[in-house]
């Protein structure tokens, strides 16, 4: 991960990757984020998304002031997907006189959209100098084209530390142009060698900021007031790439998105607030997540590990809006209402509208059925809400997401912090019932606009694992959705239980089932599913 100096620029460090190595974690990543088994079960490659790839400078002498390209030839892609932008210019041959090749460059890309990536069929890459990504575009808030925008940057690169002032104003000039330009920034969000705080552009309101899970990663909260960064994280020895396979996901699901997966209405899908809202919503717990309210993530791991198959999951349940929406006196209470109607899926999303005023505040209400037919069960709930800071605004809405239980009208869950524009509720066990997940936004003589429009994810899985005896065999099976599940044994349940996934071999997908086959014994031998801790 490359670090820019605030005021010089200049880079000043860089981890190098070989390429190699970098095919190697490649491999080892696809299962734990999700893409093997989405790759298995759609032809999603993130075709017709076109992305964009800001590179500093490598260290490295002689040439640290010229290296920063993207070598197709190195990569595996065609010369023609890329064009090379550096003071004004571009150019798109391979080499040519803008720049030379960057190792962290190249392999920043092979996570990215390589052959063997995350997103191996976007339709162009724009490779930029980080300098004259930031000063000519971002800065002066202008596009870089005025027929081609990219849909998704990629950012491994950070401004290492600054103070609160001069981080609220980069992460201003990121926010304003991601607004205008409907770009979502995909950030990491710096390396615990460098900085331990999370550092600019990671720390923009807007952007999807990057954590290497259990690598060389810094945590938050952000030094001027406090928000929850990084938003997700991903596998990797540190965020430069990490950030990469998250922003494949997401042109992944803009492709999915743009071309229906979602539902007819495709310009809600494929907005930057829904997507980010799906890929927070569809990451993995792992078994150290924890957030201290008002904090809706976790300090170091965000919303948790991201999958991608999870996150189209949710998109495939389509788009659903509210059921009643109400607009009360400031302050007051907002127990459920008497409404029969709910949701018809476990599973969706929804892109939507809170209108509040000066006066009252306003919640819309979503009845989710949590329900299988299975007396007994619980449930897992996971709620993402996201919305953005506006163009030229320096505070955001505020918003607030909470779970009552609709047939007592006690509070299950809130997630209302006042600084984030992110809110997100996971609850583990989760009782059959009827839930009223609402979103409430605050009225009053501060609200930056009585309109905001935001993205929603719910998710309400429950786990289904079965054992079977076939002949000599246990056959073990669970869906495939929920991802992120690991089968664990034991040979006894007396206290302490020692669970292991050790000697348990990976599941073969079949009908839409996770199969595990193993020889029966005669001694006793228990399983369970359980959050992995990867």
């Amino acid at each position: 991960m490359l670090t820019i100096a605030p005021s010089v620029r200049n880079a000043v460090w860089i981890a190098v990757c070989l390429l190699f190595a970098c095919r190697t974690v490649r491999a080892q990543y696809e299962g734990t984020i999700g893409l093997t088994i989405l790759q298995a079960t759609t032809n999603l490659n993130g075709a017709g998304v076109r992305v964009g790839q800001p590179e500093a400078e490598d260290s490295s002498p002689p040439n640290e002031t010229t290296n920063w390209e993207v070598n197709p030839a190195t990569v595996g892609d065609p010369e023609s997907l890329f064009t090379w932008y550096s003071n004004g210019l571009f150019n798109t041959n391979f080499p040519n006189s803008l720049g030379i090749e960057s190792g962290h460059a190249d392999a920043v890309g092979g996570f990215f959209y390589g052959p063997s990536g995350t997103a191996t069929n976007v339709a162009h890459v724009d490779n930029f100098e980080v300098n004259t990504y930031i000063d000519y575009y971002v800065f002066e808030n202008k596009n870089f084209s005025s027929t081609a925008t990219d849909a998704v940057v990629n950012q491994s690169y950070t401004f290492g530390y600054l103070d609160a002032a001069d981080q609220e104003m980069v992460d201003t000039n990121f926010d304003n142009f991601q607004v205008k330009f409907n770009t979502l920034f995909v950030s990491a969000a710096c390396n615990f060698t460098i900085y331990p705080t999370v550092c600019a552009p990671g720390t923009s309101y807007n952007c999807i900021s990057v954590g290497a899970y259990e690598g060389n990663s810094s945590v938050g909260p952000t030094i001027d007031n406090g928000r929850c960064k990084p938003d997700i994280v991903a596998p990797g020895p540190e965020t430069s790439y990490a950030t990469p396979q998250v922003a494949g996901a997401a042109a992944l699901l803009l492709q999915a998105g743009r071309r229906g997966d979602g539902g007819s209405d495709t310009n809600s899908a494929a907005d930057m607030r829904t997507i980010k809202a799906l890929l927070l919503n569809g990451a993995v717990k792992p078994v150290q997540w924890t957030n201290i309210p008002p904090s809706p993530l976790d300090y170091t791991n965000g919303a948790g590990v991201l999958n991608v198959f999870n996150s189209y999951e949710q998109l495939r349940g389509g788009k659903h809006g509210w059921n009643f929406s109400t607009n009360i006196p400031m302050g007051s209470a907002h127990p459920p209402v008497v409404l029969t109607a709910s949701e018809p899926v476990l599973n969706g999303w929804d892109f939507n509208t809170n209108n509040s005023s000066s006066t009252q505040d306003a919640v819309n209400h979503y009845f989710l059925n949590a329900t299988n037919g299975v007396a007994g069960s619980d449930f897992m709930l996971t709620a993402t809400l996201v919305w953005n800071r506006h163009e030229g605004k320096t505070a955001i809405n505020n918003l607030a997401l909470y779970l009552y239980n609709a047939a007592n009208s006690n509070l299950v869950a809130g997630s209302t912090s006042l600084v984030d524009n992110v809110q997100h509720i996971f609850v583990r066990q989760l009782p059959q019932g009827r839930y009223d997940l609402q979103v409430w936004k605050a009225g009053g003589s501060g609200i930056v606009s009585t309109n905001e429009p935001y993205a929603l994810a719910w998710a309400i899985t429950s786990e289904r694992f079965t054992v079977k005896e076939s002949g000599t065999n246990l056959i073990l099976s669970w869906p495939i959705y929920p991802a992120g599940y690991a089968v664990a044994s034991t040979t006894s349940l007396m206290p302490p239980v020692a669970w292991s996934t050790n000697n348990i071999p990976g599941p073969v997908l079949t009908n839409g089932q996770n199969v595990v086959t193993l020889p029966a014994v005669d001694a006793a031998e228990f399983f369970r599913l359980q959050s992995p801790d990867f």
